[in-house]
C-alpha cells in the first residue's frame, strides 16, 4: 500500500492506495503535508469497481456503525462520522465524485460547512461565488473572471462559523485549475446565474436566497437530522452574505456590477 498525506481545507487527510494504481490523485489533491498520526479523514482507495458513469442515482444505506453510498461507478463504505472510509472506484471521474460525496457528508455531519455547486473567483482579496443549475454558466463565469484568482470552477468549499463565512481553494475541479496562491478568503457575495443580453444584478431577500440555494448544495439526504444541519448552515450563510440574481452577458463586463 502507498500512503498519501494531503489536506482539504482545514482537514488533514490520509489516503492509502493499493499498488499498482493508475489514477492520478495529484490532479485532485495537490497539497501535501507531513505524516499525520491523527488525521481528520482516513481513506483507503481501491480501483476496479463497477462500470463507467451512467447517472447520478445513489443508493444510500445506513446501519448502526456504517454508511454506504453506492453508484454504478463507485462504492463508499464509511463510519457514521465519516472519519474513516473505504472507496471503491471505476475511474478518475468516479474518484472525484466519490471524494466530493464523502467530503460533503463529513463537513455537514460535523457542522463545519457546505460544498456548493458553483465557481468562485477573488477580487481585491474577497471571494465571490457564481452558482446555478447545469448550463447556467458557472464555468463560463469562471473563465471570464480570469486573470482573477479562481478558488473553484465546480464545487466551492464554504466554511460556516458564526458570522464568519470563508472559502477555501477547492481540489474538486472540472476544467480550470487553481491559478493563484490563496488558500482561504472571506466570502463577499453569491451570484445566482442567468445568461442574458444585458448585465443586471438584483439582491434577493434572505428567505428567497435560502430557497434558491438549497438545491445548489452537494448533499445526499438520508436523515432528517442531517438535512436540518444543511438548512441551519444555509440560514447562517444567507444571514451574513448577500445573494443576488445575476443576469450577465458572455463577457467580463458583469464584474462592473460586483466590484
Amino acid at each position: 500500500m502507498k500512503t498519501l498525506y494531503t489536506k482539504i481545507a482545514d482537514h488533514n487527510v490520509t489516503i492509502s492506495i493499493s499498488n499498482p494504481f493508475s489514477l492520478h490523485l495529484e490532479k485532485l489533491l495537490k497539497a501535501e503535508i507531513q505524516s499525520n498520526e491523527n488525521p481528520d479523514i482516513d481513506l483507503v482507495i481501491n480501483k476496479g469497481f463497477g462500470k463507467p458513469f451512467v447517472g447520478f442515482d445513489i443508493n444510500i444505506t445506513k446501519a448502526k456503525n456504517k454508511m454506504t453510498f453506492e453508484r454504478a461507478d463507485y462504492l463508499i463504505e464509511a463510519t457514521t462520522d465519516y472519519k474513516s472510509a473505504t472507496i471503491h472506484v471505476h475511474d478518475e471521474l468516479a474518484l472525484k465524485h466519490a471524494l466530493m460525496n464523502l467530503y460533503s457528508s463529513y463537513i455537514v455531519y460535523h457542522n463545519w460547512g457546505l460544498l456548493i455547486h458553483s465557481s468562485c473567483a477573488l477580487e481585491a482579496g474577497k471571494a465571490h461565488i457564481f452558482s446555478g443549475h447545469s448550463g447556467a454558466g458557472k464555468s463560463t463565469a469562471a473563465r471570464l473572471s480570469q486573470p482573477r484568482e479562481l478558488l473553484s470552477d465546480e464545487a466551492s468549499i464554504v466554511k460556516v462559523t458564526g458570522d464568519s463565512i470563508t472559502i477555501f481553494d477547492s481540489p474538486f475541479r472540472s476544467e480550470l485549475n487553481s491559478n493563484g496562491t490563496s488558500q482561504v478568503s472571506p466570502l463577499a457575495s453569491i451570484q445566482l446565474l442567468n445568461q442574458s443580453l444585458q448585465n443586471k444584478r438584483e439582491q434577493l431577500k434572505k428567505t428567497d436566497a435560502l430557497i434558491n440555494l438549497v438545491d445548489k448544495v452537494f448533499y445526499w439526504a438520508h436523515s432528517p437530522e442531517e438535512t436540518k444541519k444543511v438548512m441551519g448552515l444555509l440560514k447562517i450563510l444567507v444571514s451574513n452574505v448577500p445573494v443576488y440574481e445575476l443576469y450577465f452577458k458572455k463577457d467580463n463586463t458583469f464584474w462592473e456590477l460586483i466590484s
